[in-house]
């Protein structure tokens, strides 16, 4: 192989790497800049950490950060609950396929659509409710979205519920490609369906497991702004109760117009998640080198 033909495949992806790079390396740069400026327009002095310093000894954003950590408790339940839906699905009851397209169809709608449903469902003389209190269990009939209590664990069954469906499909494909022959000799054995579960199916979920879980992670830490800001009346209320990191950097550029208090916050959002990313592509690779093993 000579030295042109050696290089040739860098050379057709090179454009592309150009576009990405100047779409998304350039913005991030710039991000960084400011964070260690006081903007106002668009340019500022330089004033090191002061950003930081500000950004860390504001109550409001160490409340948001709490209630980033808070919503990762649904983590948990969408794995489980993904899982089972997956299982279920998989053993291929009647019509089986159309159940599957019903449970992705969440994920395939615009959140903030998502979002207006679920008002309407969940105010206080809304469906939910009303049909709460039609079965006597009146003392579940809870001011859903308008009390400050339960606004965030709203936000976060939206988010279970949502959410899933991505857990569900992946975990679903994955079973789909399982050597249909070890669950038979399962059958053959004598295992009941809770053993084939737990000893043929799981232990070969954990690489499909760990990128749902660490995905979702990174969504619910990151990606989680359309949920409040809908739930919320886009000021993460009541009060602050559904403040979230993502909503405070909205504040922070577009209310209070601070774009180094904004970039400042994005930038520890950013090296968060790329911390959460590195374990993903470890387990990538340690799943890699086990099937070639």
């Amino acid at each position: 192989m000579n030295q042109t033909s050696r290089f040739a495949p860098y050379l057709y992806v090179a454009p592309l790497v150009a576009l990405l790079l100047f779409v998304f390396g350039y913005p991030l740069i710039r991000i960084f800049e400011f964070s260690f400026k006081m903007v106002r327009g668009i340019d500022g002095p330089w004033i090191g950490l002061r950003n930081y310093e500000l950004v860390l000894n504001q109550p409001l954003f160490w409340e948001s950060v709490q209630h980033n950590l808070l919503l990762l408790l649904a983590v948990p339940f969408m794995v489980v609950w993904s899982l089972l839906i997956a299982v279920v699905l998989y053993e291929r009851l009647k019509g089986w396929k159309l159940y599957r397209v019903v449970l992705f169809l969440p994920y395939i709608l615009a959140i903030p659509i998502i979002a207006v449903i679920m008002k309407k469902l969940f105010q206080f003389n809304g469906p939910v409710n009303e049909v709460l209190r039609w079965i006597g269990l009146d003392f579940l009939a809870l001011d859903w979205i308008g009390s400050s209590d339960v606004a965030l664990w709203t936000v976060m069954m939206l988010i279970i519920w949502r959410e899933s469906a991505l857990g569900i499909i992946l975990f679903l494909a994955r079973m789909l490609s399982l050597d249909e022959s070890l669950m038979e000799a399962a059958r053959l054995e004598g295992a009941n369906w809770w053993q084939r579960v737990w000893h043929v199916i799981l232990p070969q979920m954990k690489v499909v497991m760990e990128f749902y879980i660490v995905t979702s992670i990174i969504t619910i830490l990151s990606a989680v702004f359309a949920y409040v800001y809908m739930i919320g009346g886009g000021r993460g209320g009541p009060g602050t109760s559904t403040m979230v990191v993502e909503l405070y950097i909205f504040n922070a550029l577009i209310r209070t117009s601070l774009p180094g208090i904004a970039s400042a916050v994005s930038v520890m959002l950013f090296l968060v998640s790329l911390l959460l990313i590195v374990p993903l592509f470890a387990a990538r690779r340690r799943a890699n080198e086990e099937e070639t093993a």
